[in-house]
């Protein structure tokens, strides 16, 4: 099971998670994923870098470690046209190191700027199978007519990659992530509820996900006094545990911070792993890896990220991989 840094583009700047990168590498993590956002989740985050200038720029920066992105092939602010071809682009210039991407079907604090308008889940999720047959079809080199919720005529790539990247299909329900089985190259979804990762990933199989990879991204609040990691999980992650549709539906950063006033700190355990010891953490991976899954996008929500990654290359790695749960094994 890989295990991988989350670099957070809402939270923090581009050069600072350059950097953080780079450590991250140093310390042993098995690769870095990113977020793709237009705005952050709340104001107090304060920051939107764009990832696909960020990732060539860290890959760039980094000497091996391969990266991946969450991203909305909709139509939105991507069409899927430029979406491969920055694809194409990264694959081409760091061959290996861009394996797999994740698609879902957007928010709109991310995306209704671009057009006023935000449709329904339904036609969302048709807008993601949509984008990404065409990804998969343009980045295959093959020449593309098309006109559906989207149009594409005539389009082709001139410059496709040896290595294509898998295409993941990112899902928090068991409805969506049974949708994504038939076509998804793997499936990506959260992994802090055990239960509901069970749920959701039987439902990935059953919906034509047997014997494809599983990731998950792990959020957690990592700090030696329980006091602060608590603190910092409510005063920066409570904007994304509000459930339901809201993280899909409010439009505006302000929005998210207004739904988000009754969450108390006592609730971010839900939500968040909130640990102040490796081995809380190594029990979890533990757990993560007897249901399977294949790689875990370790999310150090808090503004310690130095302190978590050294922290994760002196006590995780080495007894991760003296267990024998390390990618190497």
């Amino acid at each position: 099971m890989l295990l991988t840094y989350h670099a957070s583009h809402e939270q923090f700047s581009p050069s600072a998670l350059l950097a953080w990168s780079v450590e991250a590498e140093q310390a042993g993590f098995d690769g870095v994923f990113c977020s793709d956002h237009l705005q952050p989740w709340s104001p107090s985050q304060g920051h939107s870098g764009f990832a696909w200038a960020w990732l060539g720029a860290a890959m760039q920066a980094t000497r091996h470690l391969p990266f991946s992105c969450i991203t909305v092939p909709c139509g939105w602010r991507y069409h899927p046209v430029v979406l491969a071809q920055a694809i194409a682009s990264l694959a081409e210039m760091f061959p290996g190191r861009l394996p797999w991407l994740a698609f879902g079907s957007g928010e709109a604090v991310n995306e209704a700027g671009l057009t006023g308008a935000w449709p329904a889940k339904q036609e969302r999720q048709l807008r993601l199978r949509e984008g990404v047959d065409l990804v998969r079809a343009l980045l295959s080199g093959r020449q593309v007519q098309h006109q559906g919720l989207m149009t594409a005529m005539d389009v082709r790539l001139w410059e496709t990659p040896a290595n294509v990247p898998h295409l993941f299909g990112a899902a928090v329900t068991e409805a969506t992530a049974h949708g994504l089985g038939d076509w998804a190259d793997g499936l990506l979804t959260l992994g802090r509820d055990l239960a509901q990762l069970a749920r959701v990933i039987r439902s990935f199989r059953d919906g034509g996900g047997h014997g494809k990879p599983v990731h998950v991204k792990l959020d957690l609040s990592w700090h030696p006094d329980q006091r602060e990691a608590v603190q910092q999980a409510h005063a920066h992650w409570r904007f994304n545990a509000l459930g339901g549709e809201a993280n899909a539906d409010l439009r505006q950063p302000e929005h998210f911070e207004w739904a988000s006033r009754f969450i108390q700190p006592e609730h971010m355990h839900q939500n968040v792993l909130i640990i102040n010891t490796a081995d809380q953490l190594l029990a979890h991976l533990s757990a993560l890896r007897s249901m399977g899954v294949a790689s875990v996008d370790i999310h150090q929500v808090s503004v310690h990220q130095s302190l978590f990654i050294e922290g994760f290359g002196r006590d995780v790695v080495p007894a991760y991989r003296a267990a024998g749960q390390g990618s190497g094994t």
